[in-house]
């Protein structure tokens, strides 16, 4: 006898100027499939999954595709990807976490060293601030999230690696795999895409 599954089998539809508003935002989405909705409809796709999402919502709500005039529009053309990086070097307004600048902080901070949303944030934040300042501000994080035993926060466009982390902290016994495995089912159900232990009843 089977155990009961959770009562979120809607099948998943496809992502065309058809779908409804609501079965939009109760499905999870692939940046990738986003882009391509938004280059068949006309809309913008600048900027991170967040702001992409914003726009469909709205296009399908309302049928009006989100202005872009007044978009911020980045103004330096540093390369981070490749650029010799210095104590001394200015964060720009087209600051990335590059294998460049992760080579660089861990040169200066030791193989612990690891990009969190927290740094990101600051130094996306912070353009005119030096590497070395964003060194300092890399360890004020670390020593915080280290004496009050924090994780490090997973921003919500970043739902599989959240996942993930949820299902391996609460079945420490399990598999990458069967993670990978549970994950690509939940994606497909409706409701939101957190990790839940009723989530080892799935079937696929």
């Amino acid at each position: 006898m089977k155990s009961r599954q959770p009562d979120n089998m809607k099948k998943r539809p496809e992502l065309n100027s058809t779908i409804s508003p609501d079965d939009f935002k109760n499905f999870y989405w692939l940046k990738a499939e986003l882009v391509s909705f938004c280059r068949t409809n006309d809309i913008c796709t600048t900027g991170g999954k967040i702001e992409i999402t914003s726009g469909i919502e709205q296009y399908l709500a309302t049928g009006i595709v989100v202005p872009t005039s007044g978009k911020y529009v980045q103004t330096s053309s540093f390369d981070w990807n490749n650029a010799e990086l210095k104590l001394t070097t200015k964060l720009t307004d087209n600051y990335k976490n590059t294998e460049n600048v992760r080579t660089f902080m861990t040169l200066h901070i030791g193989h612990h060293f690891k990009f969190n949303t927290e740094f990101m944030n600051w130094a996306k934040a912070n353009t005119g601030k030096s590497m070395g300042e964003a060194i300092e501000e890399w360890k004020r994080i670390y020593t915080l999230k280290r004496n009050n035993g924090q994780k490090t926060e997973i921003a919500p466009q970043f739902e599989y690696n959240r996942y993930i982390r949820d299902f391996m902290a609460d079945n420490p016994g399990q598999t990458l795999k069967s993670a990978i495995r549970l994950w690509k089912i939940k994606s497909r159900r409706t409701g939101d895409n957190k990790y839940d232990s009723n989530d080892l009843l799935f079937d696929d």
